[in-house]
């Protein structure tokens, strides 16, 4: 029998007055301008953060990094539905110690980014790694 796979479980509200919690935590009161859009650019740019750190991590480095996305919404060819159909995520990053193999570390943080996994359009990722493009 395989092994069982880890199992994730997340729980979201959002209340009428449009505040959101995760759990029992406090609810954030987000501004009108803050689209679901906006919150799907922003889960990724977390989620492939902590993916490259943890894998910093693994490889015995710290990593600092902060980010941003941007994406276009429009009628997708195939199905005529609204979607994103173009993701950018850029994503600047200090790492020490340097590692060595920096390309192979951030195909891992890309690949294991379940937010970018989970979206129909891939992302098209622009790391600048210890102040050089990578």
């Amino acid at each position: 029998m395989p092994p069982r796979a880890k199992r994730f479980d997340y729980d979201v509200q959002l209340d009428r007055a449009g505040r959101v919690a995760a759990g029992e935590g406090a609810a954030l009161e987000l501004p009108e301008e803050w689209t679901p859009e906006h919150l799907v650019l922003a889960g990724l740019v977390r989620c492939s953060i902590t993916s490259l750190r943890y894998h910093a991590a693994r490889a015995g480095a710290d990593a600092v990094a902060g980010g941003s996305a941007r994406g276009v919404v429009t009628k997708r060819e195939e199905d005529g539905r609204y979607a994103f159909v173009e993701i950018e995520c850029r994503i600047d990053v200090e790492v020490e110690p340097a590692p060595e193999d920096v390309p192979g570390l951030l195909a891992k943080a890309e690949r294991d980014c379940f937010v970018a996994a989970s979206l129909t359009v891939k992302p098209s990722y622009r790391w600048t790694v210890n102040g050089e493009e990578a």
